[in-house]
C-alpha cells in the first residue's frame, strides 16, 4: 500500500467538528472531546474538567496554551469559546488550584 493512500484513508474518517482537549493537572492528563460547533457554557466545561479530573471539590482556575504557547485564562463563556475555537488540532487545557503559583506552560510534557 502506497504511504499517500494510507494518509487519505486516514484523513476521510477525520471529524472536523470535534475538539480534543488534553487537560493537565499537577503530573496528571486526561483526554476528551468537545464539538467544535456546539461547545457549550464555561461553567459546564468547569463542572467537566473538575469530574474528569476528580477534584470536584478543589476550587481551581483553568487556562489554555494558545498558538504562540502563551498561557491564557478561561474563566467566561468567551474566553471558553475562543480557545475552543482556536485548537488546531488540540486544545491544551491547564488546571491549578487558585492561589497555587503559576508556572505556566512549562511541565507541559505531551
Amino acid at each position: 500500500m502506497n504511504r499517500s493512500f494510507h494518509k487519505s484513508q486516514t484523513l476521510r474518517f477525520y471529524d472536523c467538528s470535534a475538539v480534543e482537549v488534553k487537560s493537565k493537572f499537577g503530573a496528571e492528563f486526561r483526554r476528551f472531546s468537545l464539538d467544535r460547533q456546539k461547545p457549550g457554557k464555561f461553567e459546564d466545561f468547569y463542572k467537566l474538567v473538575v469530574h474528569t479530573h476528580h477534584i470536584s471539590n478543589t476550587e481551581v482556575t483553568i487556562g489554555y496554551a494558545d498558538v504562540h504557547g502563551d498561557l491564557l485564562p478561561i474563566n467566561n463563556d468567551d474566553n471558553f469559546c475562543k480557545a475552543v475555537s482556536s485548537a488546531n488540532p488540540l486544545l491544551r487545557v491547564f488546571i491549578q488550584k487558585r492561589g497555587a503559583p503559576s508556572d505556566g506552560a512549562r511541565g507541559w510534557a505531551g
